[in-house]
């Protein structure tokens, strides 16, 4: 019996139709609360709109009657003293009605901060100061050392099942300065349910540790009859920076941070426009490391999921710039692997830019047999842990249950291409349907 023959007789006993390999049915796990707003301030979340070192922004919901909301700041100190020494900041309000949902979205950015400096700050109303108070820590204007979370498709199950992604990756890297997600966060762009049951399974994650969202597929609704469109919910929840081509606001954007640029970019649509605007990003970069994220793949880690014209467009300018390292989703698979020539295959393992795919999700796809990666995993949940230096860019992404499964180096040389030291684990053989079927008793 061929793989994918065998693949599909165990997929449908444990599917009904969703390609999810992990889940007997669509999740029905319902959120610990009402998933509908109330006066309290919920689905807390940090973003950078403009300078992490000098601005911080959040963005929270509530019900409709909240029309003033507010932000409050202070300098962080071990005393509760810091509660009379506060910055109170009027907050911008959107009103958001789609179906049978409506909230009010509130977002405020704190300017002024001081580099590398920690502060505090809640959100709420003049009777409903009910956020607790959250910490976080400013970048640095050097290019000091710091760690980054990097995950891949959410999706389904978020609730149940996605929720031990992340809460493990913050567990892992409770330093984390922020969490790049690589589109795909959930499954139906417009279901305010799947929205809620997202900002739970992070929940106060995404009030300490900013996020860099990318959109996948299906943020863009996808329902038959209609233009395909980024799904409403995206702008009012997200406070994201606006420095992309204008036909794509707050969806291609760039970030820099203490030494690394952070190329965010949506590749659904509008390709061409983004290579423009990519080779200017590029070109102008002060910054030691250059790190992009997108959400489509430019190597398929799974079968029948090639986007030549993706490839096409973007990938000469990573190679044209060296690009360190670009992040992606999608394929429901892991691959991690070096820069490819399709004509000669792999001109130099040791050296280019290095494509990663990763999924922290449930569903699951079969791996491609086009074997261009280093390491790869099937059916498997996985988190990214990388950090950054001045010289060197270490990764680690482990399963869900806390193993380590691949690992490498990059290796910045003064005007010469960057080596990669491959660290992956020798004694961990690759996951595999084959060999993950068979759940401990």
């Amino acid at each position: 019996m061929n793989k994918s023959i065998q693949h599909f007789a165990l997929i449908f006993l444990f599917t009904v139709g969703t390609g999810n390999f992990t889940s007997a049915a669509p999740d029905r796990t319902t959120a610990a609360h009402d998933p509908m707003p109330t006066k309290i301030p919920d689905h807390i979340i940090l973003t950078w709109s403009d300078d992490p070192a000098t601005t911080q922004s959040v963005t929270w919901r509530t019900d409709t009657s909240i029309v003033e909301s507010y932000g409050e700041i202070a300098r962080a100190d071990a005393s509760p003293n810091f509660i009379h020494y506060t910055n109170i900041i009027d907050a911008k309000t959107e009103n958001f009605l789609l179906d049978d949902y409506c909230a009010n979205y509130h977002s405020i950015t704190f300017t002024n901060l001081h580099p590398n400096t920690l502060y505090l700050y809640r959100v709420g109303s003049e009777d409903n100061w009910r956020s607790e108070w959250f910490q976080f820590r400013t970048a640095s204007r050097e290019s000091e050392p710091f760690t980054f979370i990097y995950l891949g498709d959410g999706q389904n199950n978020l609730l149940s099942m996605w929720s031990r992604s992340i809460r493990g990756a913050y567990s892992a890297a409770p330093d984390a300065r922020f969490i790049i997600h690589a589109g795909d966060l959930v499954s139906f762009s417009d279901s305010y349910l799947q929205w809620s049951k997202w900002f739970e399974a992070a929940g106060w994650i995404n009030g300490m540790a900013p996020s860099i969202p990318v959109p996948g597929n299906h943020e863009y609704y996808h329902g038959s009859g209609k233009k395909r469109y980024l799904t409403d919910y995206w702008r009012p929840q997200f406070t994201l920076p606006e420095n992309g081509i204008d036909s794509l606001p707050e969806s291609n954007y760039y970030i820099d941070f203490q030494g690394l640029r952070i190329l965010a970019m949506n590749s659904n649509e509008h390709l061409e426009e983004q290579a423009e605007w990519l080779e200017t990003v590029l070109k102008d970069n002060p910054n030691r490391w250059t790190i992009a994220t997108f959400h489509h793949t430019i190597y398929a880690a799974t079968v029948n999921r090639d986007h030549k014209k993706l490839r096409e467009t973007w990938k000469p300018l990573f190679d044209k710039y060296h690009v360190d390292l670009v992040l992606a989703g999608h394929d429901h698979a892991y691959s991690r692997g070096h820069n490819i020539d399709p004509n000669i295959g792999i001109s130099d393992p040791q050296t280019g830019t290095v494509y990663v795919v990763s999924v922290s999700g449930p569903k699951m796809y079969d791996l491609t047999d086009d074997r261009w990666m280093d390491r790869a995993a099937e059916n498997t949940q996985l988190y990214q842990v990388i950090s950054v230096d001045q010289k060197t860019l270490s990764y680690r992404s482990y399963t869900v249950t806390g193993e380590l499964y691949d690992a490498f180096q990059v290796i910045k040389k003064k005007n010469k291409p960057n080596k990669i030291i491959d660290q992956k684990p020798q004694n961990f053989p690759e996951r595999t349907f084959q060999n993950t079927l068979s759940i401990p008793k």
